[in-house]
């Protein structure tokens, strides 16, 4: 299957449903940014298909949780910046040390969430169902992007054949 018929083909369902996605997003009060960096982070795995998903979903969830790790530790000491600091380099290097559990292997997806979580300013409630959606959506780019591509060649090899 030509490349260029995949990339367009997902470029062609990524279009249609980003659209689609600032309509749910803005429907249920989501954060449509949130949303395109769940998107990004399945396009980003290196795993494709529901393993991709589940990876990225377990990845970027665990980058909100070591966001929050990181909000609440600094704030016990306020007044010392050091403790903030310290706590943010522990933190980054458990965020990819635990890469080493394969549901935990995507290191890009859990610093998405984290950053999601920081740029939503800790909100957690509103940013995880914001990635989880926007993960759901990414899924849906690429393999109704991938099935678009795999249908149109199918065509195109029937029609040479007759």
């Amino acid at each position: 299957m030509p490349a260029m018929n995949i990339l367009l083909s997902i470029a062609i369902t990524t279009g249609i449903l980003s659209g689609v996605w600032g309509w749910v997003a803005v429907s249920l009060g989501l954060l449509s940014w949130a949303g395109f960096l769940g998107c990004t982070a399945y396009f980003a795995c290196p795993q494709g298909g529901l393993k991709g998903l589940l990876i990225s979903a377990c990845t970027t969830m665990s980058g909100v949780l070591w966001a929050q790790v990181i909000i609440y530790g600094s704030a016990m000491a306020p007044h010392l910046e050091i403790v903030g600091y310290l706590m943010t380099g522990v933190v980054a290097f458990l965020m990819c040390i635990q890469a080493k559990q394969l549901l935990l292997s995507f290191v890009p997806g859990t610093f998405i969430g984290a950053c999601a979580t920081f740029a939503g300013q800790g909100d957690w409630r509103l940013v995880v169902p914001s990635l989880a959606v926007g993960l759901v959506f990414g899924f849906a780019m690429k393999n109704s992007g991938l099935w678009l591509a795999n249908r149109r060649t199918s065509a195109s090899t029937q029609r040479a054949a007759e």
